[in-house]
């Protein structure tokens, strides 16, 4: 394996991580959980999910900036060089990063505390904002899929 493979392995394991946990999340948890449980269950159930999938969300968020950077250095002589594509891809992820820093800096505490004090409404309100925000984040990290599959030339 080169160091290209390898540094590329690194790169795209992460992102398949989180880009695939926020779909399984939107697409199948989410809908399982609001057909099988009651509001106080589900509301107790997703600080414990974030938890444990915001874990490997913080390891991707390390990753990617620095096999990116090494990709980049691997395959071109400067960020300048380097294909739109490549700037394109940067900025989404700037911005997912930034979605999630927000979720979780500032909506998962929202959520634990109406968790804690059994407040359901303003729990299911702070799990509707996480709910649009992870959205929008999905949609994003589906579009960086897509934009590093096809490498378009802009």
């Amino acid at each position: 394996m080169t160091l290209y493979s390898l540094t590329y392995t690194l790169h795209v394991l992460p992102a398949l991580i989180w880009v695939g946990g926020m779909f399984f999340a939107w697409m199948i948890l989410r809908p399982a959980t609001v057909s099988e449980l009651d509001t106080p269950a589900r509301l107790k159930l997703w600080p414990e999910v974030f938890r444990r999938f915001f874990q490997w969300v913080w390891a991707a968020v390390v990753m990617l900036p620095v096999t990116g950077i090494g990709l980049l250095h691997l395959r071109f002589p400067s960020l300048e060089t380097a294909p739109a594509y490549v700037h394109v891809m940067m900025g989404l992820y700037l911005v997912m990063l930034a979605l999630f820093l927000r979720v979780r800096l500032l909506q998962l505490p929202q959520l634990r505390r109406a968790v804690e004090l059994r407040d359901w409404p303003a729990g299911g309100a702070a799990l509707g904002r996480i709910r649009r925000l992870v959205g929008f984040n999905l949609v994003l990290g589906l579009s960086l899929v897509a934009i590093a599959a096809a490498r378009p030339i802009f």
